[in-house]
């Protein structure tokens, strides 16, 4: 796993029906988990409330490593970084860890890649989101 410094975490509350018949979060709750912590990253990364009308990213790969169960009364949250951005993608980590003890459960990466929902084709990441992301993440890219 790679050495991240997280800037952006958010509590997740888990409800009884995220819960399968094992007892643990069933893995595809994740990327529930993984969603609200992707919009609430965005929103702090870019100091407002995404529009998802005039978005111009998309994901278009995620691969998730689970490391340990969570179970429902386990309290977690999501962290999430950008580790690096390229000319028309960049690298979002996230992972959820136990708050309690640190300890992480499972680990994701996605590509988001800019995107031109007019000419339905990829476009370079926006200066807007280039500066902002380094601006959040306190580096260079």
């Amino acid at each position: 796993m790679e050495s991240i410094n997280f800037k952006h975490s958010i509590p997740v509350q888990l409800r009884f029906n995220d819960a399968d018949s094992l007892g643990h979060i069933n893995n595809s709750v994740y990327f529930t988990f993984y969603d609200l912590g992707k919009t609430e990253y965005f929103k702090a990364v870019r100091g407002k409330q995404i529009d998802t009308k005039n978005i111009d990213i998309v994901v278009v790969h995620a691969e998730v490593d689970f490391i340990a169960p969570v179970f429902l009364h386990d309290e977690i949250e999501v962290q999430t970084a950008v580790s690096e951005i390229g000319h028309k993608s960049f690298s979002l980590v996230q992972r959820i860890v136990e708050i309690a003890t640190g300890k992480v459960k499972c680990f994701c990466k996605t590509v988001m890649v800019g995107f031109d929902f007019d000419t339905q084709t990829s476009i370079p990441i926006s200066d807007e989101w280039r500066a902002a992301i380094a601006a959040f993440e306190g580096k260079e890219f």
